[in-house]
């Protein structure tokens, strides 16, 4: 009772209810009239027949024959009492069975309803919610990062304007609030005060004006904002925030990372303190086809394998894991440990890169190629981009990828990399099908739209894969957990987890950590040492910090089995 009064008060005290509860009262005052006229006129006729009836009499006939009931009861002798009943029939089934339904669900039921969904998703967070972090807005980026923030047990709340949405969102069990973005009072609702991050992750205008009005409210809370277009980077960070993320220059930057072409084999995808994690393809290598102990990887060059991504799916860096083309290395270690990991994997193939798709991230991946001096073929399907692709790329060439003369003239047999760029992920895994078919050496690298696509594009054949919102949701991780950026493909995450209790004083071959859970511990951190290579007969102890390789489930599974 408390919920529906609460309803029923936000329903009568807005405004536009007010309006349409007013022309709902007018509605009703003229179906009386009605009702009252040929009650009226029921006893004139009446009376001209020769009969009398009392006033009740009246209105009872006039409500049955206007609801087609028609008892039968009373009825006229004349033919202008038959008449005048038709017209009553007539007029009560437009009245009372067509319109009153129609207006009582337009201007009572559904704005009930309305105020109903409003007060389902909740206005502000608890007071004492504190170290949270604040998204204003529900997209692919929110869904990623909520998982990551559930895995690392962090609040969070999610800012939702409209009712409808907010309140689908809460039933599914997302932490909401029902607010506008743009209006100060929410992020005093949201407690951004007590915050420990805001991502502004709507478009550029909206970002700009929700950094200015949640400034109002604290100055010192970290602010992260996504920009669609790099020249709204400079605008995000006047208007107060401590980071823009560029969002397609910089995918298209770490997309174009991954090519292996020359000298440089792997690609450093991130640091911790002293250690440089980096993935390197197999394929074109020295090493391709080895055990990881017959290549004598960690001997001759200093780096720990810790794991081996085969398209998607983590394998275990073991003695005996055979280091197969298809599959991608993961290694920790020094600068100097990682360049001399190049050396052992050999020269690169020289060659250009063929980039499907001249938008914002083809565009940008082309440029940080041609930095590092590689040649590029460009195909786009829209004409009007040639100019400006020409001012980038060594080879342009306009027209549609699936067809096979188009692939030919864009060089796709001989180039040793294709990046896969289009905005479309369902052209994406076409595409990766159509090159690996075309050319079964190539090194392809992909960007995938939504998450949930990376084990297809996979599939498809692709040897790297990048999601859109991948980039964004790491920045927002790793400042969170005070590191650098590490941006892993294959649907990887870096964690970094304080030891559990049920662990300390075991030693490490004995932990069945990668049984249980398929992670791979890739450094142990105690204090400021942090060892790259721990030992399997290393003992752990309370206070120190273990860091792995792994997907978000295998974090899951981790809290489960060890707490």
């Amino acid at each position: 009772m408390k919920t529906f009064g609460s309803e029923l008060a936000s329903f009568l005290t807005g405004p536009q209810a007010r309006v349409e509860l007013r022309s709902l009262l007018r509605f009703l005052a003229l179906l009386m009239t009605v009702v009252a006229v040929f009650s009226v006129g029921f006893h004139l006729i009446m009376e001209w027949e020769g009969r009398k009836y009392s006033w009740l009499t009246g209105l009872y006939w006039s409500l049955t024959v206007m609801s087609t009931l028609g008892f039968g009861d009373i009825t006229f002798n004349s033919d202008l009492g038959r008449g005048f009943t038709i017209v009553v029939l007539i007029t009560g089934m437009v009245l009372m069975l067509i319109v009153l339904p129609f207006v009582f669900i337009r201007f009572f039921y559904a704005p009930w309803l309305e105020a109903q969904l409003h007060t389902a998703a909740p206005r502000e967070v608890n007071p004492t919610l504190q170290k949270h972090v604040i998204i204003c807005r529900y997209d692919e980026i929110a869904r990623g990062l909520i998982e990551s923030l559930v895995n690392r047990r962090v609040p969070y709340v999610v800012i939702e304007p409209d009712p409808g949405e907010a309140a689908r969102l809460h039933r599914a069990g997302v932490q909401i609030v029902c607010a506008p973005i743009d209006a100060r009072k929410t992020y005093e609702a949201v407690g951004f005060d007590r915050a420990r991050l805001l991502l502004a992750n709507t478009d550029d205008a909206p970002n700009a004006n929700i950094t200015l009005t949640a400034r109002e409210v604290d100055p010192d809370v970290e602010i992260i904002a996504t920009a669609l277009d790099s020249d709204a980077v400079d605008v995000l960070e006047l208007a107060g925030a401590n980071r823009a993320i560029a969002l397609r220059r910089h995918l298209g930057e770490h997309l174009a990372s991954r090519v292996s072409v020359g000298n440089i084999r792997s690609h450093i995808v991130g640091r911790y303190r002293d250690l440089a994690i980096a993935e390197f393809p197999i394929r074109h290598t020295l090493i391709a086809g080895m055990t990881l102990a017959g290549s004598q990887v960690r001997s001759r060059t200093g780096v720990t394998v810790p794991a081996i991504a085969k398209r998607g799916t983590l394998l275990p860096g073991l003695p005996d894991t055979v280091l197969r083309e298809d599959c991608i290395g993961v290694a920790v270690g020094s600068i100097e440990q990682i360049a001399a990991l190049d050396a052992l994997l050999g020269e690169g193939v020289r060659g250009a890169v063929l980039v499907i798709g001249g938008g914002k991230v083809g565009r940008s991946a082309a440029r940080t190629l041609k930095r590092r001096g590689v040649p590029v073929h460009m195909l786009e399907r829209r004409p009007e981009l040639r100019p400006v692709l020409e001012s980038i790329a060594d080879r342009v060439v306009i027209g549609d990828a699936s067809d096979l003369k188009t692939m030919d003239d864009a060089g796709i047999a001989e180039v040793p990399s294709v990046i896969l760029t289009t905005n479309d992920d369902t052209i994406n895994i076409f595409l990766a099908i159509y090159c690996r078919k075309l050319n079964p050496s190539t090194i392809i690298v992909s960007r995938v739209h939504h998450g949930r696509n990376i084990e297809a594009i996979h599939r498809a054949g692709a040897d790297f894969a990048l999601s859109d919102p991948q980039f964004a949701i790491q920045s927002i991780i790793s400042s969170l957990e005070g590191r650098g950026l590490v941006l892993l493909g294959e649907g990887l995450e870096l964690f970094d987890v304080a030891l559990p209790a049920s662990l300390a004083g075991t030693r490490l071959r004995n932990t069945a950590i990668r049984a249980r859970t398929g992670l791979s511990v890739i450094a142990i951190v105690d204090g400021e040492r942090v060892d790259g290579a721990p030992a399997p007969d290393h003992v752990l102890h309370a206070g120190t910090r273990l860091l792995f390789v792994g997907t978000s489930e295998q974090a899951l599974r981790f809290q489960r089995e060890f707490g």
